[in-house]
């Protein structure tokens, strides 16, 4: 039996297992996906919001401050890219003004320090491509931009070094209450006893929830979509620039990413939980609402449009609970914005739910410190002779956009809970994310993947169970 099991490997349940992997405790997360950060984790914004736009009282606002104060010291440890680049809510007429005042004044009254209003030559002296009819900015000097698939990978690293086992590619499907544990029902798999249940499910948070609880959730997914630009259209701008947000979302933003493109988006459709399509209409409003921030923005530079769906609950808030009918159920959805924020205090706040009813010991072998993978496209020359001289994998290029060689795929592959499809190689990576999006490199990195996992290459996936790249078997 399990001490815990968490339903759920975005970053939200992986910060959590990371967390628990600090005590001596058997926990397991599982996830339907083939891979970590393949829900809602992998297609976002991927920005740490400053929380100005939060609202006092609320779990939103409470655990976005404390995020933001230590994801400098998580990146540092955990060896994820982290920018605090800052960000801008660009005002363009007297009312938008006016609303900035309005947010500063909120961001204050939640306990944010490094909130500034700027004038419009303010505003241009720090990013000059924003439209000149911009009148001000509302300056959130905290913020900063993360991968978002980087930092869930890292965290989930960590916690698999540390002793927490993952289920990846296995659906619960029931769970069954008993008085002192519960039972989980797995799709093709046996059934898994667990003296707690995390519910990090998602999208798929309410169906977990009302498998126990007689208090019933729905969750609505909201569909955005956005436009990936190369590294050349990365340079027209350094801080996130954010228009006044309404009441369905932050709105459509400009920013940079950290690996040094442009990412426009999202728009906000209600949408099914599976329906990632990108639309014409869908792409053609992020373009258009764009242009307000930024006339001149080079959209012959998309790489690629994706969407991500974020679940939508009544509360307007995150519910992170234990469940009144269900001891030791812990609910911990309706993780919408800023949740890849907020994810560390998240973790920080389960923990304290199930510290009543769980014993926590310390591990005195906990390690803190995660590697990350090497990045030959970040060495020095001499860094680079020194290395292909021990492993001459790493002189062989297989991705030319993102200067990604054998060495880099084949670790991708060997780390902890390395990579097993195609787009689990490309998140770790990069290969592929490029300007001919793996038309060059698809082929040869399955191929690797065939050779290093030992199975025919017409079972290497590209994400899903039966997404097979190469749809035939060799002699």
């Amino acid at each position: 039996m399990k001490d815990v099991v968490i339903i759920g490997a975005g970053i939200v349940g992986c910060s959590i297992a990371r967390e628990l992997s600090k005590y001596n405790l058997g926990v397991l997360v599982i996830d339907k996906n083939q891979d970590v950060s393949e829900g809602i984790s992998k297609a976002n914004s991927g920005i740490i919001h400053g929380g100005y736009n939060e609202k006092k009282g609320t779990l939103k606002a409470k655990l976005n401050l404390e995020a933001n104060k230590i994801i400098d010291s998580l990146a540092e440890e955990l060896e994820f890219p982290f920018k605090r680049n800052g960000s801008l809510v660009l005002a363009f007429n007297e009312d938008e003004f006016k609303k900035l005042k309005e947010l500063k004044s909120n961001g204050e009254d939640l306990g944010i320090e490094e909130l500034e209003i700027l004038e419009k030559g303010e505003v241009l002296d720090l990013e000059k491509n924003i439209n000149c009819d911009v009148v001000g900015a509302l300056h959130i000097k905290n913020s900063g931009i993360v991968s978002p698939y980087e930092m869930t990978l890292a965290f989930a690293e960590n916690a698999c070094e540390n002793g927490v086992d993952f289920l990846l590619g296995h659906e619960v499907i029931d769970l069954k209450k008993h008085k002192d544990y519960y039972t989980l029902i797995i799709k093709d798999k046996e059934p898994i006893e667990t003296k707690v249940v995390i519910n990090a499910a998602g999208l798929g948070g309410a169906f977990i929830n009302n498998l126990v609880s007689e208090t019933k959730y729905e969750i609505e997914g909201v569909k955005g979509e956005y436009c990936l630009l190369d590294k050349i259209a990365g340079e027209l701008c350094k801080k996130t620039l954010f228009q006044v947000p309404n009441v369905l979302s932050k709105g459509v933003l400009v920013t940079p990413t950290v690996d040094g493109n442009l990412l426009i988006g999202p728009n906000a459709t209600p949408s099914d939980a599976d329906d990632i399509k990108t639309t014409r209409s869908g792409i053609d409003e992020i373009i258009y609402k764009s242009k307000k921030t930024m006339e001149k923005i080079p959209f012959d530079r998309v790489l690629n449009t994706f969407s991500g769906i974020r679940p939508k609950v009544k509360t307007q808030d995150f519910i992170i609970e234990e469940v009144k009918d269900a001891k030791n159920f812990i609910n911990v959805i309706g993780i919408d914005s800023p949740g890849l924020t907020c994810a560390p205090a998240i973790a920080n706040y389960v923990i304290d739910l199930i510290k009543e009813n769980l014993k926590l010991e310390e591990k005195i072998n906990f390690k803190a410190h995660r590697t990350k993978m090497i990045r030959m496209s970040e060495l020095s020359i001499e860094e680079k002779n020194k290395l292909i001289c021990s492993n001459p994998t790493y002189g062989k290029m297989i991705c030319k956009c993102e200067f990604v060689t054998e060495g880099e795929i084949i670790d991708s592959i060997k780390r902890p809970l390395g990579a097993r499809t195609l787009d689990g190689v490309k998140r770790r990576t990069r290969a592929m994310m490029g300007g001919c999006q793996g038309i060059g490199c698809m082929i040869p990195i399955s191929a690797i993947l065939s050779r290093e996992l030992d199975i025919d290459i017409s079972e290497v996936n590209k994400d899903v169970e039966n997404s097979s790249v190469v749809g035939f078997k060799e002699d």
